[in-house]
């Protein structure tokens, strides 16, 4: 029998409920706490509270399982780390991922602290991956952990935890990786859980569903710019690359002169490389993509169709500020073959590392689409999460 002390990020969803349940049965004593980060009245979400329904669920949970609980207030650390980063990074022109920051600020830091105040030995969370831990030959032995893909390939978690550490690592369980979402589902139905059939939270991390839009409209300004449509046979594009990595890495760089005004938009900080949605210009055969915006002058430029080339770039850069390793053993001054992604649930894709003293180069094989700078890149050896950083 275990009789270490486990906190489990109780979210009031069917994956860590039966977290909790797992570990309670393989012996672990076992708290729940539900963590509350959101009432800033200053940003209106929507009218519902969904954090007081999950709050709700949460503690049914706690109660059909015995297991005490309790609900923490984080919302002050959360707009500091959190939504005031976002709204610094979309006012830049980046696209920041708040789930990624809620993981490594929020689940990984502050709970993680809370949960060992209280004489936690570990925390839990109801994330789809896997961790297992190696022993190196040091005095005295230490343990290297993995970061490895959750079994169930549909739901693998991995990449919203590519900002995890060693130290993170070492106090954290993921008792459901190596189950699939059905088997998942069917344990709660079994237990008579109240989230056994209660579908997945959209949205932000711990905010709920949100209009992106009109949330980022709460606090960052509407300004008139103009819609530019460059189109898929300029000149730019037939230029051959310099084949290094630095310019492979290039991007493209575009001015008024290089398309025709096709609309206007509220704000080109409210837009990404690769969007889609939200352009609202018509007549075109194929729907229009964001190539790039340009918040200093407040322009969108866009493209027709999802294979536009300026859609397609082979690499990108990540300042050596922004590089993380998980497994900082293996971090090397010499190339890497790598596979990597640049979003949750996008394939993995081969890929070439190429470390220099002022940061580091991801080579794709193959051009990948929409790459945005703010946004994490991933980096696997087989199914294992051994790095990340910021795409520049």
């Amino acid at each position: 029998m275990q009789n270490k002390r486990v906190i489990v990020g109780l979210s009031g969803g069917v994956d860590s409920s039966v977290a909790a349940y797992l570990l309670q049965q393989q012996g672990y004593e076992v708290i729940g706490l539900f963590m509350k980060n959101w009432h800033d009245d200053s940003v209106t979400i929507s009218d519902d509270c969904p954090w007081l329904e999950d709050s709700n669920d949460a503690m049914l949970v706690a109660e059909k399982l015995g297991i005490p609980f309790q609900t923490v207030d984080l919302s002050e650390q959360y707009k500091e780390r959190i939504v005031d980063y976002m709204f610094a990074e979309y006012q830049r022109g980046r696209t920041p991922n708040p789930d990624v920051l809620c993981n490594r600020e929020i689940k990984f830091d502050v709970f993680l602290d809370i949960a060992l105040s209280l004489g936690a030995d570990y925390v839990a969370t109801g994330h789809y991956c896997q961790k297992d831990s190696l022993v190196v030959d040091a005095e005295p032995a230490e343990a290297t952990h993995r970061l490895l893909a959750g079994a169930d390939p549909n739901k693998d978690q991995s990449y919203f935890l590519c900002q995890l550490n060693q130290a993170q690592l070492a106090k954290t369980l993921f008792p459901i990786g190596g189950l699939q979402k059905s088997e998942v589902r069917n344990i709660a139905a079994e237990q008579e859980l109240v989230t056994a059939e209660k579908r997945d939270s959209q949205g932000l991390c711990f905010v709920g569903k949100v209009s992106l839009p009109d949330f980022l409209q709460q606090k960052l300004a509407t300004k008139k710019g103009a819609i530019i449509q460059v189109a898929d046979t300029h000149p730019m594009y037939a230029k051959t690359p310099d084949n290094t990595p630095a310019g492979l890495a290039e991007k493209f760089v575009y001015t008024p002169e290089d398309g025709n005004v096709v609309g206007t938009h509220n704000g080109a900080h409210f837009f990404t490389v690769g969007q889609r949605k939200g352009l609202a210009v018509g007549g075109t055969k194929e729907p229009l993509f964001v190539l790039a915006t340009d918040v200093q002058k407040n322009s969108i430029y866009v493209g027709e169709g999802k294979d536009h080339p300026g859609l397609y770039r082979t690499a990108l850069w990540i300042d050596q500020a922004d590089v993380h390793w998980i497994r900082p053993d293996l971090e090397t001054d010499q190339p890497m073959k790598v596979a990597a992604r640049i979003r949750y649930r996008q394939p993995l894709a081969t890929a070439t590392l190429h470390p220099t003293a002022a940061g580091m180069y991801l080579v794709f094989d193959a051009p990948q689409s929409a790459i945005a700078a703010g946004q994490f890149a991933a980096w696997y050896l087989d199914n294992e999460l051994i790095g990340s950083g910021v795409i520049g």
